[in-house]
């Protein structure tokens, strides 16, 4: 079975997370997907670690495991595109693509002609992707844009850690570039929007993707929480503004969170909790009255989940039915019976360590199914055949633009 974008072909500009992870997820999706890097260095994130791969022997090969995240189903193509015949092996290869994907700083790319009104007068169909940290216009369009620094600047750390007064208070960021990778999603349906309008209208089209739009987007409800009131959102911890109880509470022997969405629910967790009045006190029969009284109820639940452990409470609980789970770490995580069902986890064959993991794709599509074709590659691992496939460059051609230093 092909999968449903083995007809397009993009070219991946892009380097660090938010466009290589859109690029991936249209790899995984079937499409050829050709990363331009710089010859030497390529990819930054390539020299971001320790951890790197390690090879059979355990020793650390040269590909950083951040690197080997979001860079499967492409083909490495080194080209300086400072050089004039660099950006000729750009262009002409642009002239075949279906999409081209790019983080550069607002203008970078027409220095070389690489920007969309040049390469749109070459291919009116090509869907041209840009993604910057503030977008193509506006007072802070020619700054730079870092995850850490949007997940501050578009509100959502003033939402994450632990409430002012408490032990620990403070903003903290996310645990892993949150932002980087939802702006890689947003691309990656922006991309396949307008490739599926390309097919009514015939022409391709520019897309200005930014990682503060995203951040402000995904703030989700909180946002409308804001819009609606006027009132600023605070720091929860991990309680939830508008649902109670939606948080974590101590076991004796660890953690568990409770995710009650209804009173059904409440009434069912209060009853294996031993305390069935709970469900009747008119401070706690309703959401609407157990979140204007939160600082009563959730004192009386964390003396009750302290006498049994998590496993304990997950097994009682979800007899019951009613949401609940512990907090894994990532041991925990891949050896979950249903992470491992679903097979969460994949090896592909790798040149440098016989082998590299990936975490699957959560797409699951019956009918063109994700395919995990080749490994993240090394830098230049595909150069000359591309030169020759793409372009029909022949062997001292490729050559005499290895000895200049082109690729």
């Amino acid at each position: 079975m092909s999968g449903a974008l083995s007809h397009i072909r993009v070219l991946d500009l892009s380097r660090v997370l938010a466009g290589p992870w859109c690029g991936q997820i249209l790899g995984d999706l079937g499409a050829e997907v050709i990363k331009v890097e710089r010859p030497g260095t390529g990819d930054d994130t390539r020299h971001w670690g320790p951890p790197f791969l390690r090879d059979e022997q355990g020793a650390d090969t040269s590909e950083a495991a951040y690197y080997l995240a979001a860079n499967r189903n492409k083909q490495s193509l080194t080209v300086d595109f400072t050089q004039a015949e660099g950006q000729r092996i750009v262009r002409e290869p642009a002239a075949q693509c279906d999409v081209l994907l790019e983080n550069f700083k607002v203008g970078g790319l027409a220095a070389y002609g690489l920007d969309y009104q040049s390469l749109k007068a070459i291919n009116p169909r090509l869907v041209y992707c840009s993604i910057t940290g503030f977008g193509q216009d506006g007072p802070y369009a020619q700054r730079a844009g870092y995850d850490f620094m949007i997940q501050g600047l578009g509100g959502l750390m003033s939402l994450t850690g632990r409430a002012d007064g408490e032990e620990g208070a403070g903003p903290i960021k996310v645990g892993v570039a949150l932002t980087d990778i939802l702006t890689g999603l947003y691309a990656a349906v922006g991309v396949m929007a307008a490739l599926n309008h390309r097919e009514q209208s015939g022409l391709g089209q520019y897309i200005d993707t930014a990682l503060l739009d995203v951040q402000v987007a995904c703030l989700g409800n909180q946002a409308l929480n804001y819009l609606a009131t006027g009132v600023s959102p605070r720091r929860m911890g991990n309680a939830h503004p508008n649902i109670v109880p939606y948080q974590d509470f101590p076991t004796a022997d660890g953690d568990i969170i409770l995710t009650v969405g209804n009173d059904g629910q409440f009434r069912r967790f209060c009853e294996v909790a031993g305390h069935p009045e709970w469900a009747q006190d008119p401070r706690f029969a309703s959401n609407k009255a157990r979140v204007a009284h939160r600082a009563e109820l959730i004192p009386l639940i964390r003396q009750a989940t302290v006498f049994r452990s998590t496993a304990e409470w997950v097994a009682a609980l979800e007899q019951a039915g009613v949401p609940c789970g512990p907090i894994n770490d990532l041991a925990q995580v891949f050896a979950d019976p249903q992470v491992r069902h679903r097979g969460l986890k994949v090896e592909m064959a790798h040149p440098l360590s016989g082998s590299v993991p990936q975490v699957a794709s959560p797409l699951r599509l019956s009918a063109s199914p994700v395919a995990y074709r080749n490994p993240p590659p090394l830098l230049g691992e595909h150069s000359e055949a591309l030169l020759r496939r793409l372009l029909g460059m022949s062997e001292e051609q490729i050559a005499g633009l290895r000895e200049a230093g082109v690729i």
